[in-house]
């Protein structure tokens, strides 16, 4: 039986993702080695199951069904540059979520228990922050030149959006980086015009 590296996510609107690759693009100037997220990989994690057998990729489309049509869709902002662990030693860029995020982390709390149910999803540790990746530091340290980067887009704004719909992926990890398959939509209810 094949096995899917499988995860629900938010889709992001292009206008916001265009946004997204002119500030990497900006970051990247500072000549420091980063894996960038491709353009149309740029989305909202909201759980990533890890290797998902075949046979149960449709137990999970269902549950992430039912739990959307029991949830709203809503706007959301992404803004706010950061980094994990921390701006002065980023490992990994992001740009957060500020109107949604309660929105968002309700969705995420609302997916967890049917997920572990199914047995396809191990809850994590550390507490869930919405967030988008933008990419990841290779080597031992960012420069000084990434860090001040990152410290002068703090305030950075890609935009609005609305959020009305829900996506189970599929990730191969090739030498060029993740390929992501869309395996099921789901729309919220009453989600408007998304």
């Amino acid at each position: 039986m094949a096995r899917l590296r499988t995860f629900i996510a938010l889709p992001l609107e292009k206008p916001i993702r265009d946004r997204l690759v002119t500030l990497q693009e900006r970051l990247a100037a500072t000549g420091n080695d980063v894996k960038w997220v491709e353009h149309d990989n740029l989305h909202v994690t909201l759980l990533f199951l890890g290797e998902v057998d075949e046979r149960d990729v449709t137990g999970v489309c269902r549950a992430v069904v039912a739990v959307c049509q029991e949830h709203q869709g809503f706007p959301l902002a992404v803004e706010r540059v950061g980094s994990f662990p921390n701006v002065r030693r980023p490992r990994t860029l992001w740009v957060a979520i500020g109107d949604g995020t309660q929105e968002i982390c309700a969705l995420h709390d609302a997916l967890e228990p049917p997920l572990l149910d199914l047995s396809c999803y191990r809850r994590e540790e550390r507490q869930y922050t919405p967030h988008v990746t933008l990419g990841r530091v290779r080597g031992d340290r960012a420069g000084a030149a990434l860090v001040g980067a990152l410290q002068k887009q703090a305030a950075w704004q890609a935009g609005r959006m609305h959020a009305g719909e829900v996506h189970v992926l599929s990730s191969e990890l090739t030498s060029d980086g993740p390929v992501y398959t869309v395996l099921s939509r789901a729309k919220m209810g009453s989600s408007g015009g998304a």
